[in-house]
């Protein structure tokens, strides 16, 4: 079970239509396709989707990061050596998405190995998880008809709508229009990705209290320290740390400090491993926890999934599991599905996903 060689191939599949938020806008998934050989033959894949506006990270850092630094250090290991792994990505400040694409393909690599799936091998609590849908920014008449598409087409009844970059009041209607339209079952929560300051984030969600929202997700800076803390103290809904609780040490910040009440848990910036200690410490907290997506393809939402269903905690809400269905296209031998607002996990060993050949030799961007 050594690693034998650690590739980074770029690829890009153009969305259907940009996905706008607070942060920025994606019109391309640039990503990186992540594969781990070992001298068994077997081959384990992740994906690493690159946040510029995020975490600093671009296709072309990640695919320099892998190649020239990480994958000297990993070659050689064990698949069972992760926290040696782990050791020494860490001795490079960032690039969370890169480790943790190389940390996935190695637990996928190890299932394939064993003929377990992941999910098995992280906790198998079950096998699928309900799926949120995320909404960005449009008109209120556009975000609604899309909401009521994906509910009929797909049947989810989770939505996360972006709100933070625009006047205050555009996003409370759109919200407003959002439940009047959807009914009282649906489930809604915001996320401000930071675009408001601690006072219009209050005055939105004074405005909102009426619409029974789920969550509220990162409305103003964490750097805003005092305003953040006054803003959550505030609030009668628990309020979601994303960006700013990567770590197990940021989600003791936000959460000791009072700057949160909930975290997010996404494995494509903290791997299956640190997805695993930050779950360990919010279980611990009795935090909720939702599984976020970092706009993932197929792959990495398969990933996002695997994770999601192997614990209680992570499996009891809806995950943002739909992000792909913008994408034009994908990689993926066997397209997901999402039926009845559920994604189950793939059957088979490892992530039990595989890569066509032919769809990444048209959208691979190194030939």
């Amino acid at each position: 079970m050594k690693i034998t060689r650690v590739e980074a191939i770029p690829f890009a599949i153009p969305y259907r239509k940009p996905l706008k938020f607070a942060s920025g806008e994606v019109h391309v998934a640039e990503h990186v396709l992540v594969r781990v050989h070992t001298d068994d033959g077997v081959v384990g894949i992740a994906e690493a989707p690159p946040r510029p506006f995020t975490y600093g990270e671009t296709q072309a850092g990640i695919v320099t990061v892998i190649e020239q630094i990480f994958a000297p250090q990993v070659v050689s290991l064990s698949l069972l050596e992760r926290e040696t792994m782990v050791a020494r990505l860490a001795r490079t400040v960032g690039n969370p998405a890169a480790k943790s694409a190389l940390d996935m393909a190695v637990w996928d690599a190890l299932g394939r190995t064993l003929d377990v799936a992941v999910t098995e091998l992280l906790g198998g609590y079950t096998d699928r998880m309900r799926v949120s849908h995320m909404l960005g920014f449009d008109e209120p008449a556009a975000m609604v008809a899309e909401a009521q598409r994906v509910r009929e087409r797909h049947g989810i009844t989770t939505f996360k709508v972006k709100v933070g970059r625009r006047p205050v009041g555009l996003d409370t209607a759109v919200v407003r229009a959002l439940r009047e339209n959807l009914g009282p079952q649906v489930e809604l929560y915001v996320d401000g990705n930071r675009g408001w300051t601690a006072s219009e984030s209050a005055a939105a969600m004074k405005e909102m209290s009426d619409l029974g929202l789920l969550f509220a997700e990162e409305l103003c800076p964490a750097d805003d320290v005092l305003g953040r803390r006054w803003l959550v103290s505030q609030l009668d809904v628990p309020f979601i740390a994303d960006e700013s609780a990567v770590t197990p040490a940021d989600v003791t910040r936000e959460i000791l400090g009072g700057s949160a009440t909930a975290i997010s848990i996404k494995v494509a910036r903290s791997g299956f491993t640190h997805s695993q200690r930050v779950h360990h410490l919010a279980e611990g907290l009795g935090l909720e926890v939702v599984m976020g997506n970092q706009i993932d393809g197929q792959l990495g939402t398969l990933c996002t999934v695997a994770f999601g269903s192997s614990y209680q905690l992570t499996a009891r809400r809806a995950g943002e599991l739909s992000n792909f269905l913008d994408m034009s296209d994908d990689l993926l031998t066997e397209p997901l599905e999402i039926r009845d607002g559920e994604l189950a996990i793939r059957p088979g060993a490892g992530i039990g996903a595989e890569i066509d050949p032919d769809k990444l030799a048209r959208y691979r961007q190194d030939t």
